[in-house]
C-alpha cells in the first residue's frame, strides 16, 4: 500500500479494497465501467481552500487546461476561485459553470480576433498579451484592460516541454519588449494594468518563483521610469506547483509555495515603497492532480523473452499520454487487493494501443496481477483526460465525482457513435 498517500485525501483501504470518498472502487467500476477517472470532492475543496488561505487577497484562477469540466469549475467557484483560460472552448466551460468575467483571466500565445471578441462580450477582466501585435487585436475586439506577459530568464527543474520562464520560450516577451508593449497599449487607449509571469509546470521547488519576483520588480521599476510613473495595479504570478506522482516526489505545500511567493512579493514591493497591486495566481495541476485517479480493468498478463511481464489494461496512451509526452512516472495498486504483499520484481503496465511505446508504468510493484483485476493509478486528475485522444478509435473515459459515500457522473463515457457523428 505504499502508493496510498498518492491517492486523494479521502482514500483508505477497507477489507482489502481501495475506498475513496466513502465509495468502494469495485462499485464505481461496476456502475460506470472502466477506464474511469475518479475525482474526490473533499480533495478538490481542500486544495482550493489552501490557496485561498495562502493568498486571501488574491484572485485564484484555476488553470482550466488541467481538466476542463463544468462540474469541477462550479465546485471551485463555490470556493471562491476564478478561471484561467486559453481558448474559446475553455471560456465556454467557465461561463457555463457560472464564473463571471471579472474572475476570468485569458491566456494564449496566438489568440484570434474571434476569441478576443468573445472575451470582451463575456466581460473578461484581464487579457494577458503575449505578443506586441495583440495590442491592436485587443483594441479591435473591445478589450479594455491587459496584462503583458514577460519572460524573466529564470530556469526551473522540470521537463523542457513544460518550462515557460526561460529565454527562448514561445511564451511572453523579453522585458524590453514587454515595456514597449505596455506603452503601445496605453497609446491605444487600453489600460495597461500590469505584468504577468509564469515559470513552468510541475515545480517542486519554491525558490525559483521568489527569484523571479525580484526580477519582476526590476522590470516594474524600469517601466516606471520610462513610462512616466506607470505603476501596475495587477500582477499575475502564475502557477506551476507540482504534485507527488511517486513516493520519491516531495512537493512543497501550497502555503510554502504560493503563500511564500505572495509574502516575498509583498515584502519586495513594500521595501521599494510601491503601491500593492491586486495579485492573481493560476494553480491547475495542484488543484486537481491528486484529487483524481484512474481505474482500469486488467486483461492480458504475459511474460516476454527478456523477462518482462506485461500487464495490459483497457486504456492507455489515449486516456493518459503523459508518459509518452513527458516521460511521466506513476505508481499503482490493485484496487481490490490493496493490502496484499507485492510480488518479487516488477510489472510493465501497458495500454491496448498499437504502439510499443504505449506503456503507462514501466516498473509497477504489485501483487501478481490477474485478468479481471482493477488497477488504480493515482495522481491522474490533471492533464490526462484534457490531453486525451481517440487513438485507435477508442472512446474517451467517463469521469465521476465522489464524496460522502456517493458518486455522480460529471463527464459521460464517449461512445463509438459519438466518434462516427463527426464523419461528414
Amino acid at each position: 500500500m505504499s502508493a496510498l498517500p498518492l491517492f486523494p485525501d479521502s482514500a483508505a483501504v477497507a477489507d482489502g479494497e481501495l475506498v475513496v470518498g466513502g465509495v468502494r472502487t469495485s462499485a464505481l467500476a461496476e456502475r460506470f465501467g472502466t477506464p474511469l477517472v475518479v475525482y474526490c470532492e473533499q480533495t478538490l475543496r481542500a486544495r482550493a481552500r489552501a490557496y485561498r488561505a495562502a493568498a486571501p487577497d488574491a484572485l485564484v484562477a484555476y488553470g482550466t487546461k488541467a481538466f476542463p469540466n463544468v462540474a469541477v469549475l462550479k465546485l471551485l467557484a463555490e470556493e471562491g476561485l476564478g478561471a484561467d483560460i486559453s481558448s474559446r472552448g475553455e471560456l465556454e466551460y467557465a461561463l457555463r459553470a457560472g464564473i463571471p468575467g471579472n474572475r476570468i483571466v485569458v491566456h494564449g500565445n496566438n489568440k484570434s480576433l474571434e476569441e478576443l471578441r468573445a472575451c470582451a462580450a463575456a466581460g473578461v477582466a484581464q487579457v494577458v498579451v503575449d505578443a506586441p501585435d495583440e495590442v491592436e487585436l485587443c483594441a479591435q475586439a473591445g478589450i479594455r484592460s491587459i496584462l503583458v506577459r514577460t519572460t524573466l530568464g529564470v530556469d526551473v527543474d522540470t521537463h523542457a516541454a513544460i518550462a515557460t520562464g526561460h529565454h527562448g520560450s514561445k511564451f511572453g516577451l523579453p522585458p524590453e519588449l514587454a515595456m514597449e508593449t505596455l506603452a503601445a497599449a496605453r497609446a491605444a487607449g487600453i489600460e495597461a494594468a500590469g505584468l504577468h509571469m509564469h515559470l513552468g509546470s510541475q515545480l517542486l521547488d519554491a525558490a525559483p518563483g521568489q527569484e523571479a519576483v525580484v526580477g519582476l520588480l526590476q522590470v516594474v521599476l524600469e517601466a516606471r521610469e520610462r513610462l512616466n510613473g506607470w505603476t501596475p495595479t495587477t500582477i499575475d504570478l502564475g502557477g506551476g506547483l507540482g504534485i507527488a506522482y511517486t513516493g520519491a516526489d516531495t512537493p512543497p505545500s501550497v502555503d510554502a509555495f504560493a503563500g511564500g511567493l505572495v509574502r516575498r512579493f509583498r515584502q519586495e514591493w513594500e521595501t521599494h515603497r510601491l503601491p500593492q497591486p491586486r495579485l492573481i495566481l493560476e494553480p491547475g495541476r495542484s488543484i486537481v492532480g491528486q484529487a483524481g485517479f484512474t481505474l482500469y480493468r486488467v486483461g492480458v498478463v504475459k511474460a516476454t523473452g527478456d523477462g518482462t511481464t506485461y500487464v495490459a489494461i483497457d486504456g492507455g496512451m489515449s486516456d493518459n499520454p503523459r508518459p509518452q509526452l513527458y516521460g511521466a512516472v506513476y505508481e499503482a495498486l490493485l484496487a481490490q487487493r490493496a493490502d496484499e504483499v507485492v510480488a518479487p520484481g516488477s510489472f510493465a503496465v501497458c495500454g491496448k494501443h498499437c504502439e510499443s511505446g504505449d506503456v503507462l508504468i514501466e516498473e509497477a510493484r504489485l501483487p501478481h496481477p490477474r485478468r479481471g483485476d482493477l488497477l488504480a493509478v493515482p495522481a491522474t486528475g490533471a492533464y490526462t483526460l484534457s490531453m486525451g485522444s481517440n487513438y485507435n478509435a477508442l472512446p474517451r473515459p467517463a469521469a465521476v465525482l465522489v464524496g460522502n459515500g456517493s458518486a455522480r457522473l460529471i463527464r459521460r463515457r464517449e461512445t463509438i457513435n459519438d466518434l462516427l457523428a463527426l464523419e461528414a
